[in-house]
């Protein structure tokens, strides 16, 4: 069905390792852990789980490319702004291109062991320095594969207004076959 969020983890970390991708600078991490994963997804680079085992989020292929892609990025020395702007909302072809991953390393297994991953404190630390920078945009998911990308975090209740506002565009979308379908 999926990876945790840990084997998520993992499997970035040996596709990145495996490339060689080092990052650029000591602002930016070499590879991924759950704290940047889900710093990923607060701001639109990587999509909503896929679904979820008890309490536990489950992720696919499209969220490791979604990842690595990311780091790839970042180790040209590209900045988060410019790597949204590039990849907010792209097809699987696309990540697949930026990322480089083999087929082997991207195959999700039909069930996992079962056995929840440790649970840790959501953002039990604040964000580091380096994922504030100048020019950032925060994204907001409206459905998968459709971000919309603002200059300004939203709040709350500024999510739930703008995901109301958006329904009859998303429903314009899904009747004209526009909307990304899973993966």
């Amino acid at each position: 069905m999926g990876w945790t969020l840990d084997e998520l983890v993992r499997r970035a970390g040996e596709a990145l390792a495996a490339q060689g991708v080092r990052a650029p600078s000591g602002r930016v991490t070499p590879l991924p852990d759950r704290r940047v994963v889900r710093w990923y997804a607060t701001i639109g680079l990587v999509d909503r789980p896929l679904a979820y085992r008890g309490r536990t989020a489950l992720y696919g292929e499209r969220h490791l490319l979604q990842v690595v892609a990311v780091k790839r990025r970042q180790a040209e020395g590209r900045s988060l702004a410019e790597i949204q702007a590039e990849l907010a909302g792209a097809t699987d072809r696309v990540l697949r291109e930026v990322a480089r991953i083999g087929p082997a390393a991207a195959e999700v297994p039909a069930e996992g062991d079962g056995r929840p991953p440790p649970r840790k404190r959501f953002w039990a630390e604040p964000p580091t320095a380096g994922q504030q920078e100048d020019g950032l945009l925060y994204g907001v998911a409206l459905a998968p594969g459709v971000t919309l990308m603002l200059p300004g975090q939203p709040g709350p209740a500024d999510l739930t207004e703008i995901r109301a506002a958006a329904r009859p565009l998303l429903d314009l979308l899904a009747r004209r076959g526009l909307l990304h379908e899973g993966g």
